[in-house]
């Protein structure tokens, strides 16, 4: 039976605003007949359920029968979408450009071939503006088309000249499609494996980005070849944990924005995420300064028109801008001041989880966990890094692992003894059979299987060795992203300072603060 996550007419009618519903209700009014108004039943009944349920949506409304729902329900499906459509969307460059297609069609089905041609001429000049490359095309193939059926005499050498069009529009394209496979794929290995783990994972990576990177004139690229050019460059470098190349091409990513000032409006979501990965960049190289200005100016897009147009702009705003403030506390070490954001976060991914994918409610709760975990709440830590561990298993390999070993972590703080043994070979076989095992890693495993039996006189002389033996790995790009999603450092560092977490965090951020200044 259909249920909240997947029904779509559910998610649709929760996901409208206040206005769109009342430019549902007179359309739907104004546009059908008495006999079809059983929609509009069905939409108010669906719009008060909090949870979807076909058993309970019968129950309430008697007079649609069960035969009758699923045609009612892809009627109103299509009406809803109707009534969506009529709305005026000033921002929405391809809404535009779709409609002077419609209008260009519809002149030229009544015989109108010259009034056709001009408004198509005007739709490739807009199209060109705005660097919607597939509309220029269209309205191309349409021109040619009304050239071949028709003699209008336009133009001399018409023929010439959109054959000429066409094949110049068609390389664009080409390139276009090249470049955005590239991104897509690497983005894809990423979701699923996290950084590259060894060797193997590295020439493959490379191997296949050499291969399948196209050739090109810089010079002659346009805006979305140099966007998916730059993505490129900017998963292949965070894969390879490249952090040098991953923020040069954040930087171009989002200074191609910058320069072209229309697309924020345009392409709203994937300048969102070139904010997020620059912030990204600075936290992981630690360049405190820059992230902080980064993030008031990404603070500021999210309060303009741009940065809450629609409902997808104002969800992705949210998911990154909370990443780069839970990232800022890691970085201060102010862990049980991050902690105060959580409610609202936990809000909001109740308020969106119709919408939101698993990916990032579980990078969420990796960094909630890592806030208890930071501030000292180990019991909240485990909470949360069971909701990871509870997923199901089919995507960030990395993330699953080190969710695990975060959890190991915790347990040992509070004393669990009678679970570390079992935990310990469970995590480090789960973390094997996902080739996630680095040498630092390892390191800590050894550690942890002999900790049951080491005196308290011991413990403070092996945390020490093991962080010497930690540090001396901290620059190896291989062995980095143990690093990177759990700071073993800082935690060994507390255990032979005997302090917090976050205290060793602050003290390591005042003293970088103090050699900056």
């Amino acid at each position: 039976m259909p249920n909240s996550s997947t029904d779509s007419l559910f998610q649709l009618i929760k996901s409208l605003e206040k206005s769109e519903k009342r430019n549902f209700k007179l359309f739907v009014t104004r546009n059908s007949s008495s006999d079809e108004l059983k929609t509009v039943q069905l939409f108010d009944a669906l719009d008060k359920m909090d949870m979807y349920g076909e058993e309970a949506l019968l129950k309430k409304n008697e007079s649609i029968k069960k035969p009758q729902l699923s045609n009612i329900k892809a009627q109103l499906y299509k009406q809803v979408l109707s009534s969506m459509r009529v709305l005026s969307d000033e921002d929405n460059i391809d809404i535009q450009l779709h409609e002077q297609m419609d209008f260009a069609r519809i002149l030229y089905n009544k015989g109108l071939y010259h009034q056709s041609l001009r408004l198509l001429d005007r739709l490739k000049e807009t199209a060109k503006a705005n660097h919607q490359i597939s509309f220029q095309l269209q309205a191309v193939n349409f021109e040619k088309k009304i050239e071949a059926l028709h003699i209008t005499r336009s133009m001399a050498n018409r023929a010439e000249e959109l054959s000429k069009e066409s094949d110049h529009i068609i390389c664009h394209l080409s390139l276009v499609s090249k470049l955005s496979n590239l991104s897509l794929e690497l983005y894809s290995w990423y979701i699923k494996n996290g950084h590259a783990r060894d060797e193997k994972d590295v020439e493959a990576v490379k191997l296949f980005f050499e291969t399948n990177l196209p050739s090109f004139d810089i010079q002659q690229l346009g805006f979305y070849e140099k966007l998916y050019l730059y993505q490129s460059y900017c998963w292949y470098g965070f894969i390879l944990q490249d952090l040098l190349v991953y923020y040069r091409y954040t930087q171009k990513w989002v200074g191609l924005f910058e320069e072209t000032e229309l697309m924020k409006t345009i392409e709203t979501g994937q300048y969102i995420r070139g904010m997020h990965n620059l912030i990204s960049a600075h936290f992981n190289l630690n360049n405190y300064d820059k992230f902080s200005e980064d993030l008031q100016l990404f603070e500021a897009f999210a309060l303009s028109y741009a940065g809450t147009m629609n409902a997808n702009v104002r969800i992705q705003t949210f998911v990154y801008l909370h990443i780069a403030k839970i990232n800022k506390h890691f970085l201060e070490g102010s862990f049980t001041e991050g902690l105060e954001l959580v409610p609202y976060i936990q809000e909001k991914l109740e308020e969106y989880k119709l919408h939101l994918d698993r990916h990032r409610v579980l990078v969420f709760y990796y960094k909630i966990a890592c806030l208890y975990f930071g501030s000292g709440d180990n019991e909240k830590t485990i909470d949360y890094l069971n909701k990871i561990i509870h997923l199901k298993m089919d995507l960030r390999t990395d993330l699953q692992c080190y969710a695990r070993l975060l959890h190991l972590i915790a347990h040992y703080e509070l004393g669990n003894d009678s679970l570390l043994e079992h935990l310990t070979r469970s995590v480090y076989r789960f973390m094997a059979k996902m080739k996630n095992l680095s040498t630092a890693e390892e390191e800590v495993f050894r550690f942890l299987r002999k900790a049951f039996s080491l005196s308290p006189n011991e413990l403070v002389p092996t945390f020490t060795g093991l962080k010497e033996k930690l540090e001396k790995l901290e620059g190896n790009p291989l062995e980095g992203r143990s690093f990177m999603y759990l700071d073993i450092i800082a935690w060994l560092e507390s255990k032979i300072q005997q302090v917090p977490v976050q205290q060793v965090r602050k003290q390591r951020f005042l003293q970088g603060r103090k050699g900056n200044g």
